[in-house]
């Protein structure tokens, strides 16, 4: 028998993915939707998978959608009312549904490692995990680094029309950088392994910012310069100001202190010990391959 995995976000790049990977495996995938969402990325979704239209507050239909479910999996993003307070609702359906296991959305550094009131996102996820680890449910997290997609987007890490490579404190420290898809796959083999851990860590490439300006510099053909933003003191100064400053990023999922504060958290944790080698068959995109692949 299939076993059958409901994904909440499955609209979302990361959720769309994971229904890909979860076919592949021969899982049968059900899509979790919101009834206001768009006709056009339902289509989409029925294409491939039986899609359910539920309000996400209303427990009654959680608990149905949940009904021989062997594991929800979250890929849900947004601020408190989504990764606190929706989460919970779904997590306490799972439960009352008897589902033996869930997959919060907890994609990131490894957040149970750095102190709160540095990351905005991070500490709501810790706010989740309060109530996910008093529940009865077998859950498991899943933590990759940044998306290695964060590369193509002009950040201080690498730019491309600069050709130049930001850090902080270590030029030689390891950031750990997976693919949205190698997530994904990860992800989906995790929500089909009953015996999956309450942590998974996994990292597709880890590479400090010395070593991202040589090879940047051997794949593009251009020397990349590497520069020296501060030291984490100062980062960690700056992100407190700016967060200050802008009140209204508080009603953002991702305002620009958010994202200094991802960064922040980049080079001070790393993912160790890395969980890679858990499901055989796993192929793991490299460094190179995501420059190559960068315009």
């Amino acid at each position: 028998m299939k076993p059958v995995i409901l994904i909440a976000g499955a609209t979302g790049n990361l959720g769309g993915k994971i229904i890909r990977e979860l076919l592949k495996l021969d899982a049968e995938p059900v899509a979790l939707v919101r009834p206001e969402t768009a006709a056009d990325k339902i289509a989409v979704l029925e294409k491939n998978v039986r899609v359910m239209k539920i309000d996400m507050t209303n427990m009654a239909q959680l608990m149905e959608a949940c009904t021989n479910v062997s594991c929800v999996v979250s890929a849900l993003q947004g601020l408190h009312d989504v990764i606190v307070d929706t989460q919970t609702t779904l997590l306490n359906s799972a439960v009352a549904a008897h589902v033996p296991r869930f997959i919060p959305s907890d994609f990131a550094s490894d957040f149970t490692r750095l102190p709160k009131g540095e990351n905005r996102n991070f500490d709501l996820r810790r706010a989740f995990h309060e109530v996910l680890d008093k529940s009865t449910i077998h859950a498991t997290s899943i933590l990759n680094g940044a998306f290695a997609e964060i590369l193509q987007y002009g950040t201080p890490l690498l730019n491309l029309k600069d050709h130049t490579v930001g850090y902080w404190e270590d030029k030689n420290w390891k950031m750990d950088f997976t693919t949205m898809d190698n997530t994904a796959a990860f992800t989906a083999a995790a929500a089909i392994d009953e015996n999956a851990p309450r942590f998974l860590r996994i990292a597709g490439f880890q590479i400090s910012p010395a070593e991202l300006a040589d090879l940047a510099g051997s794949v593009k053909g251009k020397t990349f310069k590497l520069i020296r933003m501060g030291s984490l003191a100062d980062l960690a100064a700056y992100n407190k100001k700016e967060r200050a400053a802008h009140p209204e990023g508080e009603k953002e999922v991702f305002p620009r202190w958010q994202s200094s504060q991802y960064i922040q958290s980049m080079f001070t944790v790393q993912l160790d010990p890395l969980d890679n080698n858990k499901y055989p068959g796993m192929e793991w995109t490299t460094a190179r391959e995501v420059i190559a692949g960068l315009n």
